[in-house]
């Protein structure tokens, strides 16, 4: 079994720059592909940040420049560090991972969420 935790949230002033940290536990062969997700209300999930095993990243248009990936593998933990943050970055902000939990099998996982909401 594999379990996905994250933290970081809360309650953020604009311009605010919390860290989101997800660990992820049990059975674990090899982690790929780690990523956050975020879903507004009354919105659609959408992909925030990606970070492949070779390092390589990707983002949404909407944070590039104001967030950060990185993962730690011998920590099994992805982060997400968000600088600038403005009330339309409010959202539950989701982890999601592909593991192994053998060789040759993948699958992907996701954390429960974290709220975070964006106010004066």
């Amino acid at each position: 079994q594999v379990q996905l935790v994250e933290s970081g949230g809360g309650l953020v002033q604009p311009g605010g720059s919390p860290r989101l940290s997800c660990a992820a536990s049990g059975h674990i062969f090899s982690i790929n592909n780690m990523g956050w997700y975020r879903q507004a209300p009354g919105k659609e999930r959408e992909l925030v940040a990606g970070i492949r095993n070779s390092g390589s990243t990707n983002y949404a248009d909407s944070v590039k420049g104001r967030f950060t990936i990185s993962r730690d593998n011998a920590k099994n933990m992805v982060y997400l560090q968000m600088n600038s943050l403005k009330p339309e970055d409010t959202a539950v902000y989701y982890c999601n991972t592909f593991i192994s939990p053998m060789p040759a099998l993948v699958h992907a996982y996701w954390g429960q969420g974290t709220q975070v909401t964006v106010s004066i």
